[in-house]
C-alpha cells in the first residue's frame, strides 16, 4: 500500500470507531483534508484490494483485510508514540507529528521488536489502546469526565482531543493521565465543573471535560 492508501484506511477505520453504519465520503474528505471526489477515486482503488466495501448512499465499511491492515498502522503510529514519550523525553503533545511518519515503516519485525522492547504497551502516552500483533485490543472501562456526578471521583485514562494545544492547557493545569480528578460543582447554566486535582481546585469548562476520559474510583 501507499502511504496516502494507509493514511485513508486508517482514517475510515478512526471514524468507524463511533459510527454503527457506513462512513461517509464526506466525513473521510473532512479528516484527510481532501476533495470528495478524490476521496471516491481512492475508495474505488481500495475496493478493488478487497480492503473495503463501498455502497452508493450506504457509506464506506472495512473489510476483515482491511480491518487488520488499518489497525496494523494505528499499532505502528501508537507504539513509536510510546516509545518517543518514554525513550527519548518527548512531550505528549509533541510526538503525533513524528508518529505520523514513522507509522508508514513496512518492516513487521522491528515493529515487533519495537513493541517487545517497550513491555507489550497496551495504551499509547494519550490513552488510545495498542493493537496486538495479532489486532487483538485491551478496552478499559471509561467515561467522559462531563458525564461524572458531583462527589464522584475518577482517574484520568484519556483524552479525546489529542491536539497539541488542548494537551498543553492540560500540563498547565497539572491534568495528565493517572490524574485523580474529583467532581466538586456542576454549573447547570453551563455544565462547567469545578473539579479538584492535585490537591487543588479548578474551574473547567465542560468542553475540556468532554474531552477527558477517566475510570470512577468506587
Amino acid at each position: 500500500m501507499t502511504y496516502s492508501e494507509e493514511n485513508y484506511l486508517k482514517a475510515i477505520y478512526h471514524l468507524s470507531l463511533s459510527q454503527k453504519q457506513g462512513v461517509s465520503t464526506n466525513a473521510i474528505a473532512a479528516l484527510v483534508e481532501s476533495k470528495a471526489s478524490s476521496v471516491t477515486d481512492m475508495i474505488k482503488k481500495l475496493a478493488e484490494k478487497e480492503l473495503v466495501i463501498y455502497q452508493k448512499y450506504q457509506g464506506v465499511g472495512l473489510t476483515d483485510k482491511g480491518l487488520m491492515a488499518a489497525k496494523m498502522i494505528v499499532r505502528k503510529h501508537r507504539l513509536w508514540e510510546v516509545f518517543l514519550v518514554e525513550k527519548l523525553d518527548f512531550a505528549w503533545d509533541e510526538v503525533h507529528d513524528v508518529a505520523e511518519e514513522l507509522e508508514h515503516i513496512k518492516s513487521e519485525k522491528l515493529i515487533n521488536k519495537l513493541d517487545a522492547f517497550l513491555g507489550f504497551p497496551t495504551e499509547d502516552p494519550h490513552g488510545d489502546p495498542i493493537p496486538d500483533k495479532n489486532g487483538n485490543i485491551v478496552k478499559v472501562e471509561k467515561q467522559l469526565l462531563s458525564e461524572f456526578e458531583i462527589g464522584q471521583t475518577g482517574i484520568c485514562v484519556g483524552v479525546k482531543d489529542s491536539s497539541s494545544s488542548f494537551l498543553q492547557y492540560l500540563d498547565k493545569q497539572q491534568i495528565a493521565l493517572g490524574s485523580k480528578i474529583k467532581i466538586i460543582a456542576k454549573e447547570s447554566f453551563d455544565m462547567s465543573l469545578t473539579i479538584e486535582v492535585e490537591k487543588k481546585q479548578i474551574i473547567i469548562s465542560n468542553k475540556i471535560a468532554s474531552n477527558l476520559f477517566a475510570k470512577i474510583v468506587l
